[in-house]
This record gives C-alpha cells, sequence and structure tokens, in this order.
C-alpha cells in the first residue's frame, strides 16, 4: 500500500526547499523501501537544488543516509525487513563489461529503483543520486542498501553513503597509498578531510593538508594531517615540495575540482606520483598542461568515482574500523537538524561552516 511520509523538495531552481508530502509505493521486484533514520546534507544536494547537475525538477533531495529496510520486493535476497543499512547510489548490474572483468567498482550500469516516488497530486519525483533520503521513507533498488553492523548509530554511518566514501576510497583505492607514503590533499572539506583520514588508515607517514580555511585545516590536523598548509599565505606547490625533501609528494589528492588546484597538484607531484582527482569540476571548466610535462613527470593522472569504492565491500570494513576506534566518523558530524532544517544547512554549508549537518529522523 502507497504510503504517505515527509520529504524535502527543491522544486525548481535555486529556490528555497519546501517540506512536502512524498508518495512512497510498494517496493516492486528487486526494490526495498528503507525508513531513513539518519542523513548527511552534501554539497551535490545544494548543486542539484541550484540546477548545477540537471533540470529534472522537482528533486526530492538527500542521499547520504542509513537506517532500517522496512520491506522488500520481489526477488529480493541481499537484505531483508530489519536489516540495518547504509544507501548507496551505485548498485552494481553484475552484467557490464567491468563487472564481468572482475572490477565491480567501475560498473557502467549501475541502477535506481523502477518505481517514482511522487508529489500527492502524482507529479513523479527526481530523488538526489537515485535515493532521495531527505524523507522519513525512500524507495531505492535493493543494491543500493548494503547491510553493515547495527552497533554503529545511524547519524555516522550514513555518512559512507557519499562524501566520507569519495574522499577515503580516493587515498585507499584509487590512490593505493602505501605504508611510509608522502600525501598531499588539496581542499579539505568533507570529502578532502575524508581522504586525510583515509591517507592515514593505509600508513602514510606524512599528509599535507592544504586549504584557504584555517577551519578546515584545524579539522583535518584532527583527522590525521601531519602539515597543514594556508593557500593563501603560502605557495602550496613549493610547500609540498619542501615538506617532502624538495621532491613533491608520492600521492597528491585534488578535492575541489578546479583548473588551478588541479594545476598546483599536478606539480606538487613527485616525478612518477600520482595525481587523484575527486573534486567534482563544472561543465564549463578545461584544462591547460604543457604535454611535455605530463610527458617527463610520468606516473599516474587518475579520476576517483565514488572512491571507487565496493559498497558490500567497503561500507562494512570502515563501519568495523569505526567501531575498534581506529576511523573516527564523528569528527565529521558538525551538527544535527531536523528535517526542517535543511535550508538553513544549506546556508552553513556554503559559508564553509560545517563540515557536515546531519539531519536525523
Amino acid at each position: 500500500m502507497t504510503q504517505e511520509v515527509r520529504g524535502v523538495v527543491a522544486r525548481t531552481k535555486d529556490a528555497p526547499v519546501e517540506m512536502e508530502t512524498i508518495l512512497v509505493p510498494d517496493p516492486g521486484p528487486g526494490e526495498a523501501v528503507v525508513r531513513v533514520q539518519a542523513c548527511g546534507v552534501c554539497h551535490t544536494d545544494l548543486h542539484y537544488k541550484l540546477g548545477g547537475i540537471s533540470d529534472e525538477f522537482p528533486f526530492l533531495l538527500g542521499h547520504e543516509a542509513a537506517g532500517l529496510v522496512e520491506a522488500v520486493g520481489d526477488g529480493v535476497t541481499e537484505v531483508a525487513p530489519g536489516d540495518f543499512v547504509v544507501l548507496n547510489w551505485r548498485a552494481v548490474c553484475g552484467q557490464c563489461r567491468a563487472c564481468k572483468r572482475g572490477r565491480p567498482w567501475y560498473c557502467f550500469d549501475t541502477h535506481n529503483a523502477a518505481q517514482p516516488m511522487t508529489l500527492t497530486d502524482g507529479t513523479p519525483l527526481s530523488p538526489a543520486l537515485g535515493i532521495g533520503a531527505f524523507c522519513d521513507k525512500t524507495l531505492v533498488a535493493a543494491g543500493q542498501c548494503t547491510k553493515v553492523d547495527p552497533e554503529a548509530p545511524p547519524g555516522v554511518a550514513g555518512l559512507l553513503g557519499c562524501g566520507v566514501m569519495a574522499g577515503i576510497g580516493a587515498a585507499i583505492n584509487t590512490g593505493a597509498v602505501g605504508r611510509g607514503d608522502s600525501v598531499a590533499v588539496i581542499g579539505c572539506g568533507g570529502v578532502g578531510a575524508a581522504a586525510v583520514a583515509g591517507a592515514r588508515l593505509a600508513g602514510a607517514a606524512r599528509i599535507i593538508a592544504v586549504d584557504l580555511d584555517r577551519r578546515k585545516l584545524e579539522s583535518a590536523a584532527g583527522l590525521g594531517a601531519t602539515h597543514t598548509v594556508d593557500a593563501g599565505e603560502q605557495d602550496p606547490v613549493e610547500t609540498v615540495r619542501k615538506l617532502t625533501g624538495g621532491f613533491g609528494a608520492d600521492v597528491v589528492i585534488e578535492a575541489v575540482g578546479r583548473p588551478e588546484t588541479y594545476r598546483q597538484a599536478f606539480y606538487a607531484r613527485d616525478l612518477a606520483g600520482t595525481l587523484v582527482l575527486v573534486g567534482v569540476p563544472t561543465p564549463d571548466m578545461t584544462l591547460e598542461l604543457p604535454m611535455l610535462d605530463v610527458f617527463g613527470r610520468g606516473g599516474s593522472l587518475k579520476s576517483s568515482w565514488y572512491g571507487d569504492c565496493l559498497p558490500s565491500r567497503d561500507f562494512p570494513m570502515l563501519i568495523d574500523l569505526y567501531l575498534q576506534g581506529r576511523l573516527d566518523l564523528d569528527a565529521f558530524v558538525s551538527e544535527t537538524i531536523p528535517l526542517e532544517g535543511v535550508e538553513d544547512a544549506f546556508t552553513r554549508m556554503h559559508h564553509g561552516d560545517v563540515l557536515r549537518s546531519v539531519v536525523q529522523l
């Protein structure tokens, strides 16, 4: 039976979000209904609201979520009602060329629920990243539900659904940071701060956090950065080189997504080092680099999709590390807010006042 729940909707471009009544259908084949317990307020939600991702309004916002499976449709075997899950936006298909080559974290045919959630007048909603979790309950593909240890608080578990996983994965999976490596992270918002934490987990010997915001640098230091660089006062490239014996870092993670910071990352890298782009650029941005420098410096230039994660592998592992006290997910939660507080949370995010606001339901 279709259920009525509260949800946060962006009706038109750059307009304040509104609380609406959302109709959630019973799960069909391969689908699940999840009662949302917590959902982080991510920059991606703000991009949806501003029309920076698509114009398929109205959007049901929210995607960085954890909750309890309430019901499943036919054919669902991976989760059952009552399971505590973190939602992900890349339910792998198992059949595409990437999956068949044993690289499901690159899956080229990820999927979401087939049925739409709607407004009461029947208007279909576009759920953010195929999730739409700023609501009491949401409908997703069952493959978007990853079962984790229920001892983890929902407010921190849900952060693995996007930004924290993207940053940790950029360091561990894409950048393959190893014991004793030197790592520089340019941009220390939520994703960059998570990359710092990931580099620490991987055993990096020197972790250099670069940002213009002193508050973000302080947060990065708390998560494991051994050095911080205020890019407004110091040249990031020269400072990273000085801190690495004049050579540059083994791995540089660019978590801003701008041409100027990408160039900094490129030149702050040691010869044969690795550059990982995890910051998301806008469609109008272009990059120009001397080809001789690309050739002469060698190494790898990589882009990280969702931290190149495999949710079924990575989410439970990271939750276990949290429960062991080895990964401080609590440090990412700046505040908890009610569902009605999302619009104000966007303002604080825009001003750089928070790493993460988390909606508690």
